[in-house]
């Protein structure tokens, strides 16, 4: 399998896998290169459909061509201490990020959750985020904050120091409930908007289909979640 960069026709080659409506996995087999490969190329630059082949290689350049001017020449990753890959598990979390900005995450938000969970405690502290990410304290304090209020991490207190985990209680279901009830609230709205648009006309018929599909949508988040609410607890 090739390593390196990916390359100018490479990338176009995405674009036209990506045109033609090809999941990663199979662009990816086409180019011999792995998924994760593709997915974060893509989703770093614009995403599928703002993908632009040649953007994104200009970017690259200029993102590599930053790196040289801020590492001095000879100066490697250093190493960690849980023996892994230090450039292996940048890659990852650069990955990681990525999908959650496609998502809709602020990117020094993503950068900081993905961080976490590349993690074996499944926390950090406040200073430790900086570090790791090179920012500010009031950059992390920011996407803390953020990720708090959409209750995809937790807060501990160590003594004077607070720190942010991932695996805090059951964050992970909370936040597919919480989903499931802004799904829910909109599903009451549009059916509010069938009565004051007058039943059978084409508007409230429109409302009413949306209703029904996300109370469908609502109802089935709750019941997954329960049904796999213990894979994230698994018993011994």
């Amino acid at each position: 399998m090739p390593g390196g960069r990916l390359t100018q026709q490479e990338r176009r080659q995405i674009a036209i896998g990506l045109a033609d409506g090809l999941a990663y996995a199979e662009i990816a087999r086409n180019l011999d290169r792995p998924t994760s490969t593709i997915t974060r190329e893509v989703m770093r630059n614009g995403g599928p459909a703002g993908y632009k082949a040649d953007l994104a290689h200009l970017a690259t350049e200029r993102r590599a061509q930053r790196r040289k001017q801020a590492v001095p020449r000879g100066r490697q990753a250093p190493e960690r201490a849980d023996g892994r890959d230090p450039e292996a598990v940048r890659e990852f979390e650069e990955t990681f990020a990525c999908i959650f900005i496609a998502q809709g995450l602020p990117k020094m938000t993503a950068r900081a959750l993905a961080s976490l969970y590349a993690t074996d405690t499944g926390s950090l502290t406040a200073s430790e985020l900086v570090g790791h990410l090179q920012v500010s304290p009031a950059s992390v304090s920011k996407a803390m904050a953020y990720l708090e209020s959409q209750g995809l991490i937790g807060r501990v207190q160590e003594g004077r120091r607070e720190r942010y985990v991932v695996d805090e209680g059951d964050i992970w279901y909370q936040s597919m409930i919480a989903s499931a009830t802004g799904t829910s609230k909109l599903a009451e709205a549009a059916r509010e908007g069938v009565s004051v648009l007058g039943s059978g006309t084409p508007a409230a018929t429109r409302l009413e289909n949306i209703a029904r599909f996300l109370d469908f949508v609502s109802e089935s988040i709750v019941r997954a979640a329960e049904q796999a609410r213990d894979i994230l607890h698994p018993k011994d």
